[in-house]
């Protein structure tokens, strides 16, 4: 297996333009896919910037993660010729994205209805709080989603609903956005036509908690939460290290269980018959752990990773995020991609988790300034260059001081 990058030319999408108007995370998800799979992706902001540029706190990481290696053009909708622009832009466009509340677009006369007319080969992806019904009009947040979908009250012990610890609603919705997109793309070979694709944050969420829903169909009993669910494991669980550190560990199987005890030299527990079967594990859990626990407690971190990996046993070490910036398969495997920052800071940040032939695809990791190329995408739609200044004079298009003059080079 290689860890060499697929060059842009090489990549699935190339050539295909997605025009994208969105903020915050579940949109820009989208166009990050495919951008990272090779679209050439335009990212349409209002004039001064996307305020998810400026967010602080936990939605810091949220502009530098999801909009790598697309182009910004500043214009204001609101202005008619603003929104005669945006219009020439998705009238040659493969894909539009949007995912502002249920009516923004149509108002501006970018719904998909108006813009199949000009383009009935357009795929047109809308990522919502809702998907059709009686709940379509209301504004979701990914946390909203997790709470009203059954996630949170899984993640959190009983009485305590807890949202999970990354966007997770917001991302998967984007991929079964970008999902939908590939397969309206490939109906669109054999009919020539394009059509409307929605994804949603809560009914990302119910698709998500759907096993548990099935357990309570298959057992007659509702799933409890995670934090205390009964396992289907007997030894499933995070254990301390002696050196401070905590390590996950899953014997998931009989044949785990005969070489968990032979890697650790237990052998009066492999001999045991009250333990030869997973069931019979599971139903003595509560003397099982506690020896279990005081076994891992002997070693430090390194030694007992060391023990579990060469068995092949499932096991995870306890990491936080800040850790993956130096995880030695990462950074071999080219699972972390160089990214400059607007700031000019040079950082790594995840790629895109796929293979392709082998390879890792991946773009130049740049995050583009507000307006960086609106002069080269508006020459690229025939406007003069007087044209262009007039517009920004009249503050219709931003542009980017710093790469006004350059971005033509920048956009080739």
């Amino acid at each position: 297996m290689s860890s060499e990058n697929t060059n842009a030319t090489e990549l699935p999408l190339t050539g295909l333009r997605v025009i994208e108007f969105t903020h915050m995370v579940m949109g820009p998800a989208v166009g990050a896919i495919l951008a990272d799979l090779g679209a050439d992706v335009i990212r349409v902001e209002p004039v001064g910037g996307d305020a998810t540029r400026e967010l602080v706190g936990s939605g810091a990481g949220y502009f530098p993660m999801y909009n790598r290696d697309k182009k910004s053009i500043c214009i204001n909708l609101k202005d008619p010729r603003g929104l005669a622009i945006a219009r020439r832009l998705t009238a040659s466009a493969d894909v539009v994205v949007e995912n502002f509340r249920t009516g923004t677009m149509e108002k501006l006369g970018l719904g998909y209805e108006t813009l199949a007319q000009e383009n009935p080969r357009l795929i047109y992806c809308s990522e919502k709080g809702f998907l059709s019904g009686p709940y379509e009009h209301r504004t979701a947040l990914d946390e909203v989603a997790q709470m009203m979908g059954g996630l949170a009250y899984m993640t959190g012990p009983p009485g305590r609903p807890l949202r999970a610890g990354a966007s997770v609603i917001d991302v998967t919705g984007g991929m079964f956005g970008v999902i939908g997109i590939l397969a309206a793309l490939q109906q669109r070979q054999r009919t020539g036509r394009g059509q409307k694709v929605s994804s949603a944050l809560f009914e990302t969420t119910v698709y998500l908690i759907g096993q548990h829903m099935a357990q309570k169909a298959v057992t007659g009993q509702a799933a409890p939460p995670m934090p205390v669910r009964v396992s289907a494991w007997a030894i499933y669980d995070v254990f301390d290290t002696r050196d401070g550190h905590q390590v996950f560990v899953g014997v998931v199987s009989d044949a785990l269980w005969v070489t968990f005890c032979e890697a650790f030299g237990l052998t009066e527990l492999a001999a045991n018959p009250e333990y030869r079967t997973n069931t019979q594990r599971v139903r003595a859990r509560d003397q099982l752990l506690p020896k279990v626990r005081e076994l891992f407690r002997g070693y430090d971190r390194d030694q007992l990773v060391e023990i579990l990996e060469r068995a092949g046993i499932p096991f995870a070490p306890i990491n936080r995020p800040e850790d993956m910036f130096e995880d030695p398969h990462l950074l071999a495997s080219g699972g972390l991609a160089d990214v400059t920052l607007p700031n000019g800071v040079r950082t790594k940040l995840p790629s895109i988790p796929l293979e392709l032939d082998g390879r890792r695809p991946r773009g130049a990791g740049k995050l583009a300034r507000p307006g960086e190329h609106s002069v080269a995408v508006l020459s690229e739609l025939g406007l003069s260059q007087s044209e262009i200044d007039e517009l920004v004079q009249a503050k219709v298009i931003g542009v980017d001081p710093a790469g006004a003059h350059s971005d033509n080079k920048a956009a080739q």
